[in-house]
């Protein structure tokens, strides 16, 4: 008895050294626990004449789900559970103040103070170190701050939730929320609360206030999310890092080329299966519940260019940019001057902050070009500025990810991808044959006269691109196999690689301490890009296939899995949810046994949970 009070104790207390996870065998008896009062609740559920629920059961039913959110986040976060409490209750004020008869002049004001307060609290933890390194670069000083500063976990996802709530007030798309119980148990939901989906006030709220209903298919489809998310977690992710990618990005120069090479291609099924899992798995568990998330990934890496990419990758935070950001800043109608603003700004810090001569003279030729192309082209300043819009939205994006320079250059990465394939798209066969071939020659040129690692790295992937061009060309003018072009598997193919190695950046400056994160990202980034650019040994590369044959196949086998068909996994998760429950019930235990099998030694926290 006194184990059993023991291990209640330990559930219910915070351990900063192990945050509550959906892959911990704890939360799931902490779930099932409040599921059993969750349930009695809704046995009582009334609804009204309007099919909405009875107000009094509906309070009691958020407030409960409010109260073991908070409860959650404590779990993970400990005391930062209080911004979280001042974040709702700022939000809450301000949406009741907004939809108030006012004058246009104060609601402004009001939504104005929202965003500028919640801007400010998510810039103080998570940008303070960024900005007081840029600060001391760009004028000599050696500030440093005082404190240590820890990053809430998710507060990037709670404060764009609370954000978009005063903007859709604001805007008259939804009324305020008049509980604060139910407003609450908007802002703090906590299936998604610490890692998305990013949930949208005019598309969650109105759940708010519906009754609980989960028939019997749902119940299955609830289940075969989480089983998939924890599949995904704990199989693919978990396994794939701590046997090979988190090796290599540790210590680049210790591995071959192929080895670097490889570990940003297996990095991307990692990121995806570890940032998709946890979605699934928090669809699942809403779903139980009787609510529904926003779908976030839809199969990304089908993907044949980087716009489509981005409309299938982190499907919540794409839209809220789009939505928040780059319409509010002209979209493609128009820009201002904020967006070239934006734009300048941020090329000049770098430039600042780097202090590279080669990258402060393509920052300045950057800039003048754009001036000179506004002021001497008046007709294209339309498409001028929404490629400006476009890059702005990717930059902040990338900045939305990470305090430190390897996150704006990912994010600047794939918006000139976006801009490149905008141009690709438009242009002649003849054009995009010439412009390769020049490209190939001069990097090829430039590659054998200095023998730097980076331009033998641009140059393999310029002759890769020119080769893969025309065969896939002559393949799809000469032999077309049942109208299936090998030009999308090519595009695919090449979205993928471009993908991955963006993400060089992206993975160098995660799980890093923000007051190191640019010195020691930087680093790992220039050490991997002078690996792959090397000299690769040929005859090496079966031996380290050999070597990490579990690690090459588990890849293999995942990609193969998302590259199926979308009706063919529809089929069997419906295959899955109709099936008998004691059926179901052995499919769960069976994968359960599986996946101890894989569990590490300790536990990986989910990625994206440092965002």
């Amino acid at each position: 008895m006194s184990d059993i009070l023991a291990y209640l104790c330990s559930l219910f207390a915070f351990n900063d050294d192990h945050p509550l996870l959906f892959t911990q065998i704890h939360f799931w008896v902490l779930f099932l626990i409040i599921y059993l009062f969750f349930g009695i609740i809704v046995a009582r559920q009334c609804k009204q004449a309007d099919g909405t629920l009875d107000p009094t059961h509906r309070v009691l039913r958020n407030g409960y789900l409010f109260a073991f959110s908070l409860f959650f986040y404590y779990k993970t976060s400990g005391l930062f559970v209080l911004l979280l409490v001042f974040s709702t209750l700022l939000g809450w004020i301000l949406g009741i103040g907004m939809d108030k008869p006012l004058s246009y002049t104060k609601r402004k004001t009001l939504r104005t103070i929202g965003v500028v307060v919640n801007l400010g609290v998510l810039c103080f933890f998570k940008y303070a170190y960024f900005f007081t390194d840029i600060f001391n670069a760009t004028f000599g000083t050696e500030y440093s701050i005082a404190i240590k500063i820890f990053l809430p976990v998710g507060i990037s996802f709670f404060t764009f939730q609370n954000i978009s709530y005063i903007v859709d007030v604001y805007k008259r798309k939804i009324h305020h929320v008049s509980n604060i119980l139910d407003f609450g148990f908007y802002t703090a939901f906590f299936p998604q609360l610490v890692a998305g989906p990013i949930l949208r006030a005019d598309q969650f709220v109105p759940q708010l206030y519906k009754p609980f209903f989960l028939s019997r298919r749902q119940f299955g489809i609830a289940v075969f999310w989480i089983c998939n998310g924890l599949i995904k977690k704990i199989i693919l992710s978990d396994y794939l890092a701590v046997s090979f990618v988190d090796r290599v990005f540790e210590n680049p120069l210790l591995y071959t080329p192929f080895e670097n090479f490889s570990a940003l291609i297996v990095y991307s099924l990692q990121v995806y299966a570890d940032f998709s899992g946890y979605t699934d798995i928090a669809i699942g568990v809403a779903m139980l519940m009787g609510f529904y998330l926003p779908v976030n990934f839809n199969s990304p890496y089908k993907a044949q260019n980087p716009t489509d990419f981005w409309r299938r990758w982190h499907m919540s935070l794409s839209r809220w940019l789009r939505d928040y950001l780059y319409i509010p800043l002209g979209g493609n109608r128009t820009s201002g001057v904020t967006s070239y603003g934006i734009l300048f700004v941020i090329l000049l810090i770098a430039a600042f902050r780097l202090k590279m001569t080669g990258f402060t003279i393509a920052v300045i030729v950057i800039i003048a070009t754009i001036l000179l192309l506004y002021h001497l082209r008046p007709s294209h300043r339309k498409t001028l500025g929404t490629n400006v819009n476009n890059m702005d939205t990717m930059l902040l994006g990338g900045l939305w990810h990470g305090s430190s320079f390897n996150f704006i250059t990912w994010g600047g990465l794939n918006g000139l991808g976006i801009l490149v394939y905008k141009w690709w798209k438009d242009c002649r066969w003849s054009l995009r044959f010439l412009v390769l071939i020049l490209f190939t020659s001069v990097l090829g040129i430039a590659s054998h006269t200095t023998d730097l690692p980076l331009l033998n790295l641009l140059y393999y992937c310029s002759f890769t691109l020119l080769v893969g061009f025309l065969i896939v060309y002559l393949l799809d003018s000469k032999f077309k196999v049942q109208n299936i072009k090998f030009s999308t598997a090519w595009a695919v193919t090449i979205t993928f690689i471009f993908i991955s190695f963006t993400r060089l950046f992206f993975r160098s400056g995660s799980n890093l301490d923000p007051a190191e994160a640019n010195e020691v990202a930087w680093n790992t980034a220039s050490q991997m890009v002078h690996q792959i650019g090397s000299h690769w040994n040929l005859s090496q590369i079966l031996d380290i296939l050999s070597h990490y044959s579990a690690v090459f196949l588990l890849f293999v086998f995942g990609m193969v899995i998302h590259w199926l068909p979308t009706r063919f996994k529809r089929r069997y998760r419906l295959w899955f949810a109709s099936m008998p429950l004691w059926l179901m019930a052995l499919v769960c235990i069976l994968m359960a046994v599986t996946l101890y099998q894989f569990i590490t030694a300790d536990l990986q926290p989910f990625i994206y949970f440092q965002f």
